[in-house]
């Protein structure tokens, strides 16, 4: 089988994670980088031997023999990229948001459908062996009729003033960075388990840095710790570090959620809690092997992943035996391999969130900033989305 040759625009902390993913997937060649910056681009080539590297991405769309790009560059550049990408005949996969504005993603996922190439919005974290779990159990009844949705994503890598990343600026990011960035993938997942869609919503945002001191030079994703005060520019901010959210999903299931990157010692903790007439399920991301389960007439449980005590539909999601752990870095190589798959079997469905999915997401950013600027409920378009 001739190998599938990709590309990856952007070579910071995103980009790097898709190039080493990408590598990891059988029959998918990384051909080509491109990147603004010549030297960044320059060594993360050499690090991984790729042979076409580049500063303008439109030299890789002209490339015949590229047939996906991977899309990992700052939320502002993700429209223009996926337009260019996709009217070239490109497979794309994208960095979520999306984009930043409900617009720009409607018309790229009609661009998508009228091209009839795959696309995919790289919401990697549904992807954890236990939280495709969750899913099963609730699909097989397991969970009961679903009352109640709640958790977290707290971050802490923007606590102080002096943390700065390219997303804290709005021109960069969009008008949402908290909910955007990490929001978004709570949101995607809860919706993801429960099968459920939320209908309306009630938001409170909160920016509690009016002024940040930025970086004099630019700075890689989590690398702004290192900095000392000689380096640091006093700069306005209008994005959030802090989000609340209360939501209805359907006509009784309710839940809320809180999306932080200004919490002291929580580093990366997505938490997720299913609440069903039956009984319950929780997971944290930093002890992704480990599944709760909770019971009302019977003892609770700590199920640990392993493969072979995995619902059907859940095992083909975790690739080592019981007691090898599967994180981060092996969610986008799940991801990756079916949006690969997907290349090569044209009639089949696909198994990952695609451009429809990144708008749906767009769609309750967007109630939430409404709902934050008016202090009132907000309804949330409803649509069919490839969950």
């Amino acid at each position: 089988m001739k190998p599938i040759r990709t590309a990856i625009f952007g070579t910071g902390f995103m980009g790097r994670v898709h190039l080493e993913a990408v590598r990891r997937v059988e029959s998918v060649d990384a051909a080509a980088i491109a990147g603004r910056n010549a030297e960044a681009t320059r060594r993360l080539g050499a690090g991984f031997a790729v042979p076409l590297l580049t500063n303008d991405y439109r030299d890789v769309l002209r490339d015949p023999t590229i047939d996906a790009v991977h899309i990992c560059t700052p939320n502002a550049q993700h429209f223009s990229m996926s337009k260019d990408a996709l009217l070239a005949g490109k497979h794309v996969i994208c960095e979520k948001p999306l984009t930043t504005t409900v617009a720009e993603a409607e018309e790229l996922t009609s661009i998508a459908a009228r091209q009839g190439v795959r696309n995919c919005v790289c919401h990697n974290l549904r992807y954890y062996p236990m939280v495709q779990q969750m899913r099963r159990l609730r699909e097989a009844g397991d969970l009961g009729e679903i009352l109640v949705v709640q958790g977290t994503y707290s971050q802490d890598w923007l606590l102080y003033d002096t943390d700065w990343n390219w997303r804290v600026d709005s021109t960069a990011g969009g008008p949402s960075r908290c909910m955007a960035d990490i929001g978004s993938h709570w949101f995607d997942m809860a919706e993801h388990i429960t099968g459920l869609r939320m209908t309306t919503l009630c938001a409170d945002l909160q920016t509690f840095h009016a002024t940040r001191k930025q970086p004099k030079h630019s700075v890689e994703t989590f690398a702004n710790k290192l900095l000392g005060p000689e380096d640091y520019i006093e700069t306005p901010v209008d994005t959030e570090d802090f989000g609340a959210v209360v939501f209805r999903m359907g006509a009784r299931t309710r839940g809320c959620v809180t999306a932080s990157q200004v919490s002291a010692g929580r580093k990366n903790r997505l938490s997720i809690e299913i609440y069903g007439t039956r009984s319950s399920v929780a997971w944290d991301q930093q002890r992704p092997d480990e599944l709760w389960a909770g019971h009302r007439d019977d003892g609770n449980q700590v199920f640990v992943k392993d493969p072979s005590l995995l619902k059907p539909a859940a095992r083909s999601y975790a690739d080592l035996p019981g007691g090898h752990s599967e994180g981060y870095d092996d969610t986008f190589k799940q991801v990756f391999r079916r949006f690969y798959a997907s290349i090569g079997t044209p009639g089949a469905a696909p198994e990952y969130p695609q451009f429809v999915d990144g708008l749906r997401q767009l769609k309750i950013l967007n109630a939430v900033l409404q709902s934050h600027r008016t202090h009132a409920w907000v309804d949330v378009p409803a649509f069919e989305t490839s969950k």
